[in-house]
């Protein structure tokens, strides 16, 4: 690796991933984002970082552990860095993600996924694990672009409007977090741009997806 971070360790109890955990760096330049990646002190690490016109870095050694999630869950999955490996997309957070990135992403998804086994339903944003505290990769990262690859999961508009959301919700993966932050996290990938209560949609689209792709698909 031309970049190697050393903010890694074991993975805890022989740990294989399972799931691939997609961020934004929040910074500037990714210059900057890589150097934090790497500055131990810091103590944050992912295994991937992909610039703004596609270029991958590789900072660990994906059968190690990064330090990328942080605290959150998903499904039955509590220790996130040991059952992942963690993307980090250069983005100030505010602003679209280049064609060349996400091209590099969906190569870069292709390939990991073939390594460990990996389902598209196991490739999750961060906000989707730690609703309460991350937003990333936020509401202008285009999901459903990555679910036409299959790398990723998208309804398709079959589910029943009157499940109930939280249930649907914990058969997908979230964790049990405020509602209106599992709410947000979930509209941020599926429905950028809905504001307002929880409605039929957002029950129907988590039904769907809660029948088509359960947690223990993950675990």
């Amino acid at each position: 690796m031309a970049f190697a971070s050393p903010n890694s360790g074991d993975r805890r109890e022989g740990a294989r991933p399972s799931l691939i955990v997609i961020h934004y760096t929040a910074m500037p330049t990714c210059a900057e984002s890589r150097a934090r990646l790497c500055d131990p002190a810091a103590e944050v690490s992912a295994h991937w970082l992909i610039a703004e016109d596609g270029t991958c870095d590789q900072l660990v050694d994906e059968a190690r552990r990064a330090w990328h999630a942080g605290a959150g869950a998903w499904g039955g999955i509590t220790d996130v860095n040991s059952h992942s490996i963690g993307i980090e997309l250069a983005n100030p957070g505010d602003a679209p993600f280049p064609e060349p990135q996400m091209a590099a992403l969906e190569r870069l998804l292709a390939a990991i996924m073939a390594r460990w086994a990996i389902r598209p339903e196991g490739i999750i944003g961060h906000s989707d694990m730690a609703p309460e505290r991350k937003r990333d990769p936020g509401p202008r990262f285009n999901w459903q672009r990555l679910a036409l690859g299959g790398f990723a999961v998208w309804p398709q508009g079959e589910g029943d409007h009157r499940a109930d959301f939280r249930t649907s919700a914990r058969a997908i993966g979230y964790p049990d977090a405020a509602p209106e932050a599992v709410l947000t996290a979930f509209r941020m990938r599926f429905r950028p741009g809905a504001l307002g209560p929880e409605d039929d949609i957002d029950r129907a689209m988590a039904d769907e997806l809660a029948k088509r792709f359960p947690v223990n698909g993950v675990e």
